[in-house]
């Protein structure tokens, strides 16, 4: 019995000294799994990132509309994203100047930080918006490439650049915008904005309408683009997002205060742009005088001094309409009110300009903002998070 028990014990000592090992390795693995983002996703019930993206940018287009482009067909059109090709540079990557072999169509080629997860979340909600639309006045999507962690998409080219590259210019540049093309740039915005909030299939706000997002054409035709802050809108409820998004000097004061774009946040950012094209000022000037700080402050004022027309671009000279100059800049300031309630449709505004209605009188002193309901009457009311950093440094 005695030679038994120990027999039975150097069984079970060698058991565990050759288990020991197999259970220590397979401890080891189960923890390095139960931390891999593998396990996360599977135990939260998530996709692969990449499989998941794929697939919402496959269900957001349709047939017809345009599609998934080969990384290596891209790199062999701007030369390996060479900076030679670079037009600029943004807060989530870059844009770079492309020809398409396959189609010899110049494109410009907007490379987004992959480590940048605002870009990535813009870069897929500029596919989901902008496949959806179609206007003359829009900047056309060629097609998008999610490869090798990259995100890219691919626009039209646009050899005349941006509107604010025109008015506000460099050492590099000066303005030659004549006011016949400046006048004609306000209305193709605004048939834009008509469009995206009247006349698509679903309401449209872009949330982010500023002179550098106004893209021209070869014939100086404008075209809004970026639309990785846009959102789909109910039509008479509005957005219901609580995210302060946007460029400051173009925000309108209520998303402040609420933290709701809307249609009529969309108008007020429609308005800094007129201005700025009639009096080719920036929307924010820190430079200036406080009174002269704020274009729409500095507008409002020569019009309360009855000396509106003094605000147009002295670099025109006389080489301006008077009718059309006073017209853009008052229904800029229509569009500025700081009342949201006062401010036009854009059909209204698009209407005006053509001459066709008729344009709100506009108050000599600039009103006191007017919120529906004041913020600090609501006492589940907390200031909202901003979510874009162009508010502090613009893109």
């Amino acid at each position: 019995m005695a030679v038994l028990g120990l027999i039975a014990r150097v069984i079970r000592l060698i058991i565990f000294i050759l288990t020991k090992p197999i259970c220590c390795l397979i401890r080891r693995l189960l923890g390095s799994f139960t931390q891999s983002s593998i396990w996360k996703r599977w135990i939260n019930g998530e996709k692969d990132t990449s499989d998941s993206l794929d697939q919402d940018v496959e269900l957001a287009l349709s047939a017809g509309v345009p599609g998934r482009l080969c990384y290596k067909d891209l790199v062999s059109a701007t030369s390996n994203f060479s900076d030679k090709q670079k037009l600029g540079q943004g807060g989530f990557g870059c844009v770079y100047r492309g020809l398409l072999s396959s189609s010899k169509q110049q494109v410009a080629v907007k490379k987004i930080s992959s480590n940048s997860k605002q870009g990535i979340k813009e870069y897929l909600s500029e596919i989901k918006i902008i496949s959806r639309l179609r206007h003359r006045n829009l900047v056309q999507l060629v097609g998008w490439c999610h490869e090798r962690s990259e995100f890219i998409l691919v626009y039209e080219f646009l050899p005349n650049r941006s509107l604010d590259w025109h008015l506000f210019p460099t050492k590099k540049n000066s303005c030659s915008l004549t006011w016949e093309v400046r006048y004609s740039i306000a209305l193709g915005l605004a048939s834009a904005l008509l469009y995206l909030h009247e006349e698509a299939d679903q309401c449209v706000v872009h949330r982010d309408v500023k002179s550098s997002n106004v893209m021209l054409d070869s014939d100086f035709n404008a075209k809004l683009g970026d639309f990785g802050l846009a959102r789909l809108a109910d039509r008479e409820f509005g957005l219901k997002s609580t995210a302060v998004a946007g460029t400051f000097g173009y925000l309108a004061p209520e998303c402040f205060a609420t933290g709701k774009a809307s249609k009529e946040s969309d108008v007020f950012s429609f308005g800094v742009v007129a201005l700025e094209i009639a009096a080719g000022r920036r929307a924010v000037e820190p430079s200036k005088d406080d009174e002269e700080v704020r274009l729409v402050d500095w507008v409002w004022r020569m019009h309360g001094e009855g000396t509106l027309l003094e605000a147009v671009d002295r670099r025109l000279g006389e080489a301006f309409c008077g009718k059309q100059a006073e017209c853009l800049m008052l229904v800029g300031l229509w569009c500025a009110h700081p009342d949201r309630e006062q401010r036009p449709s854009m059909r209204q505004v698009v209407l005006a300009l053509n001459f066709e209605g008729p344009v709100a009188e506009i108050p000599r002193e600039i009103p006191v903002p007017v919120f529906a309901r004041p913020p600090t009457q609501d006492p589940n009311f907390s200031i909202p998070p901003i979510t874009d950093a162009s508010l502090i440094t613009g893109r």
